[in-house]
């Protein structure tokens, strides 16, 4: 633009038109948050404090925070990108691919985690395996979370993109600032309480978006059809695959319903969820900070209940953005509209941020987006506070510096923080070669938490798995994971060579369940012709060798049933069931 003097001008556009009421609330929460960090910096003494909160939280705090470190971009951009896209078979990720698993942590897992006071799920490989599938645990989870905290940062960035205008390269230093500060303050500590109040923020801002949307596209019956009517102008899958569950082809890519059940059940259900719920040091080290083993074990069981209705306030929106929003309709139609909250172009990520734009007034949408970045915050956050831990005791204190003392490996955490911070900078350029984030979520899972999950609970309940076997299947695992994914025909974006003729989610959970099986078959092979540790070593670490005593606490059975761990994991198998046959 030519202003009268003669100068050229840039005027910055941006997605999202807010007003002083609304930037008045993204600052309130910016206060609160910091504060928190600050509040939380008095109480740490030493690497315990820092890293594991002095395993002092109650349950109902620590099950809010597992689930709200999860609350991130897999939760709202990824499962809304994934809603707009597929429909109503995202619910699967909830559902099938995260309740079963919680509760198997909760109710099995656990008590090993707890019980053994090991500080990171390295360290329990360590102890269970030997320094080979320790060391290779520690840089690949390291890596994950790196990986991981660019996606969180890429959308944190996107959104003050989207808000202000700035470049996205300079959002997103911003953003990563804000969450260095009270993470390097306060530690796990301030991570987990903003975790609490960022549950809270989150729900209040997406919960609007679904009874507006709701409402302006004529309750259920009218986003029904609606959606059947985009699909059957070619926007999309058939109708029918879009607002049923099951067999989900929509969301696995595969032609065939029995396949797609097969992929579903297996790769998601079992490899993927389990692999993440219940070996992801994210999740587990919220569990670990708490009060008591009881209070560890119902942590992930908490965390269920609220876990199985996130996707009416996710997915949802998702699908009504899709009917409802003109770019995103356009996109879905097979479009490639101009704009987008990166400026590169729609993409199904954006879904929320158009359908904020185009339904809340301000003040509401001032909530919205705060509810937003805390989601990102959390995740994010999750990610460096997970990464600082097995950085400083997986890696540098076992195999860098060793026998220093505590306040040593406590500037260690903390420069660790700050400099993964700087390489979830490099890595957000990554994230934004997806249309659809949870494709390259569950690539990575795939990559990193399948192989695990099979060494894990195979050393879990065969004593007779060895050392070598460890770390042998996690490096096979994870090598097979990566070639199928390269293979596939989007499970590893531009550099896909198709060969596996495999779209959609379908490329994830193929290259999940072919780690688990490589990891399994494998490790059974070499444990039959490699010395296992002593039996006597394995106590604590294998299921048959530790007494019933060290896996319950012996106070819960004087509970109520409503605090106790088992009738809890019952009742959310139940409702989460009901669910599945109601939709």
């Amino acid at each position: 633009m030519t202003a009268p003097n003669g100068q050229v001008t840039v005027l910055a556009t941006t997605l999202i038109d807010a007003d002083p009421v609304d930037y008045l609330i993204l600052a309130t929460y910016f206060v609160f948050v910091l504060g928190i960090g600050l509040m939380a910096r008095r109480h740490v003494s030493d690497s315990v404090d820092f890293f594991l909160s002095g395993r002092s939280l109650p349950a109902w705090v620590t099950g809010l925070a597992f689930i709200s470190a999860n609350l991130g971009a897999v939760e709202i951009m990824g499962m809304s990108a994934s809603g707009a896209e597929f429909g109503l078979p995202t619910v699967h990720y909830f559902w099938v691919g995260a309740i079963p698993a919680m509760l198997f942590l909760g109710v099995v897992m656990m008590p090993f985690y707890y019980g053994s006071k090991v500080r990171s799920v390295p360290e329990f490989m360590l102890r269970r395996f030997g320094p080979g599938a320790h060391l290779v645990n520690s840089i690949s989870f390291a890596l994950a979370q790196l990986l991981i905290a660019g996606v969180n940062l890429y959308l944190l960035g996107t959104i003050v993109h989207a808000l202000l205008g700035w470049p996205l390269w300079v959002a997103l230093i911003v953003a990563a600032a804000v969450v260095l500060s009270y993470i390097t303050l306060g530690g796990l500590s301030a991570a987990i309480y903003n975790e609490v109040l960022q549950f809270f923020v989150i729900v209040a801002a997406l919960l609007p978006l679904t009874l507006l949307g709701l409402h302006r596209v004529g309750g259920w019956d009218g986003l029904t059809d609606k959606i059947t009517a985009a699909a059957n102008d070619g926007a999309g899958p058939p109708a029918e695959q879009q607002l049923e569950s099951w067999p989900g082809q929509a969301l696995s890519g595969f032609d065939s319903s029995i396949l797609s059940v097969i992929g579903i059940v297996f790769g998601l259900g079992f490899v993927l969820s389990f692999g993440y719920w219940t070996t992801n040091f994210v999740e587990v080290q919220r569990a670990m900070a708490s009060d008591s083993i009881s209070s560890a074990r119902k942590t992930p069981v908490i965390g269920a209940f609220p876990k199985m209705f996130i996707p009416f306030i996710t997915i949802i929106p998702g699908m009504i953005a899709a009917v409802l929003v003109t770019e995103m309709a356009d996109l879905k139609a097979g479009g490639a509209p101009k704009g987008g909250a990166s400026g590169d172009g729609v993409a199904y990520n954006d879904a929320l941020l158009y359908l904020m734009r185009d339904l809340l007034p301000n003040g509401l949408l001032g909530l919205a987006i705060t509810g937003l970045l805390a989601a990102f915050m959390a995740g994010m956050a999750a990610n460096v506070s997970a990464f600082n831990t097995v950085f400083s005791y997986d890696l540098w204190q076992d195999y860098v510096v060793k026998d220093r003392d505590d306040d040593y490996y406590l500037k260690v955490g903390r420069i660790a923080t700050v400099a993964a911070t700087g390489v979830a900078i490099l890595t957000a350029s990554i994230a934004g070669n997806f249309s659809n984030v949870m494709t390259y979520l569950q690539t990575l899972f795939g990559f990193f938490n399948a192989p695990l999950f099979a060494t894990f609970i195979l050393g879990m309940f065969w004593r007779r798995m060895t050392p070598t076997a460890g770390w042998m299947g996690l490096v096979a695992g994870t090598a097979s994971a990566v070639l199928v994914a390269f293979l596939s025909e989007d499970g590893f974006g531009s550099l896909s060579t198709g060969v596996i003729p495999v779209s959609g989610q379908g490329a994830a959970f193929i290259a999940a369940s072919t780690a688990f099986v490589v990891d399994i078959a494998l490790s059974i092979a070499v444990s039959l012709v490699t010395k296992p540790k002593p039996v006597k070593e394995l106590a604590g670490l294998v299921y048959s060798e530790t007494p019933k005593e060290q896996r319950t606490d012996p106070d819960e059975a004087s509970y109520p049933w409503y605090r106790r761990t088992v009738p809890l994991a019952g009742l959310a198998l139940v409702m989460v069931t009901v669910l599945n046959v109601i939709f």
